[in-house]
């Protein structure tokens, strides 16, 4: 069974409900999922051993928050070239912030990325469990 990892920062709880609905996506698909808050991935060892990695932070004047930087300056650090990776987050106004993550995962960590990065504004809108769902099914087809 594959493993993934979901890694996000939170401001008021929706990139986090974002992340649980992309790990209901994977685990119906039959992964293997860890999630896991940025600030509690302190060290290189903690992001070692997944087959793929989704990282999620709400945009925050414009940026991502300030510990899902951390996190990608730590995964520069492991040898994550060719997994696969997505990415995603909440947003009220511009949503940069999941794009510039995985604009990071693509570019600079080399990662294999699925489709775009997933941007909604709240779960409970416009189709965005499905969307997530979605997500995470897209992200177990690469790994399976």
């Amino acid at each position: 069974m594959p493993k993934v990892l979901i890694v996000y920062i939170t401001r008021t709880g929706e990139t986090a409900r974002i992340g649980e609905l992309i790990a209901e996506g994977l685990r119906m698909a039959g992964a293997d999922v860890t999630l896991a808050k940025a600030e509690n991935i302190k060290k290189e060892i903690d992001l070692k051993g997944f087959d793929a990695y989704v990282f999620g932070s709400a945009t925050y004047h414009g940026e991502m928050m300030q510990s899902m930087k951390t996190l990608l300056f730590l995964a520069e650090k492991v040898d994550l070239e060719g997994k696969v990776g997505g990415s995603f987050g909440a947003f009220g106004w511009s949503g940069e912030a999941p794009e510039r993550i995985f604009d990071t995962m693509k570019h600079v960590l080399k990662m294999d990325m699925t489709g775009g990065a997933l941007m909604l504004k709240k779960v409970g809108i416009g189709g965005a469990l499905n969307m997530a769902h979605e997500y995470g099914r897209e992200i177990a087809k690469k790994i399976m």
